[in-house]
């Protein structure tokens, strides 16, 4: 029997734009409370507004160990120790070649998307752990293959997937299932810049679009818990 996803709790971290709103708003709809976090306030209040009562404004920058930990503790207050589902959209992009992209662009790149989110998931497994809950973690088709120019971007991203697989192994056991999504070019705001980078025309419409990665999130958490979706790739169908 499918997953009733009705009246539990979950995080979406990275919530204020492109995946992570289309993947909040879509829990909203499933009947879930949801905790928008992401760095900016006003977005999030914005989107809040939108979803209505059952969504809540955090705004933190979880590269900071403080602010994690006050996003978790106020999570962990409010839900009574017990969250349903974890998803990690939050990260960053830094693009260039290897004899130009600097250290510094790397390892903010690697504190942004693979520190915050281990460091995030970490403290949160108990709450997890309580409700035989779920991971997703938003990857991408950088965390596939690795091409010029993205060679930092993707070291991070297959970071990340190597990370969630490890987290699998570990708590599959308790209960957890993790699942990480590669989704390939989404009409996101960082997919624009990303364009502008390569000196390609920006054509959305040929594109992935947030909603979709979202309605593939939504049914990888709807599987029968005799199941557990562990990796998936989705691409445009038309390729720009």
């Amino acid at each position: 029997m499918p997953v009733d996803l009705a009246g539990g709790d979950a995080l979406v971290a990275g919530a204020s734009q492109g995946i992570g709103r289309a993947i909040a708003s879509a829990l909203v709809d499933q009947g879930m409370r949801v905790w928008l976090v992401a760095r900016r306030q006003e977005p999030l209040d914005e989107l809040a507004a939108t979803l209505g009562p059952r969504a809540m404004a955090l705004a933190a920058d979880l590269t900071d160990a403080d602010q994690r930990a006050a996003v978790v503790d106020r999570v962990t207050s409010a839900t009574g120790g017990r969250l349903d589902v974890l998803v990690l959209t939050a990260g960053l992009t830094h693009l260039g070649r290897m004899d130009e992209a600097t250290i510094a662009e790397l390892d903010e790149q690697l504190q942004g998307n693979v520190v915050a989110p281990y460091g995030l998931t970490q403290a949160l497994l108990p709450t997890l752990r309580a409700t035989e809950g779920q991971v997703v973690f938003v990857n991408s088709s950088a965390g596939k293959s690795a091409n010029a120019g993205v060679g930092q971007y993707s070291a991070s991203m297959h970071a990340s997937a190597a990370m969630a697989a490890s987290l699998r192994a570990e708590v599959n056991d308790d209960g957890i299932r993790v699942t990480v999504v590669h989704p390939g070019r989404t009409a996101t705001p960082r997919q624009e810049s990303i364009h502008r980078f390569e000196g390609r025309a920006y054509r959305p419409e040929l594109l992935l679009q947030p909603a979709d990665v979202a309605e593939v999130v939504v049914a990888a958490l709807r599987l029968p818990r005799t199941a557990e979706l562990t990796e998936l790739s989705i691409r445009p169908m038309r390729k720009s």
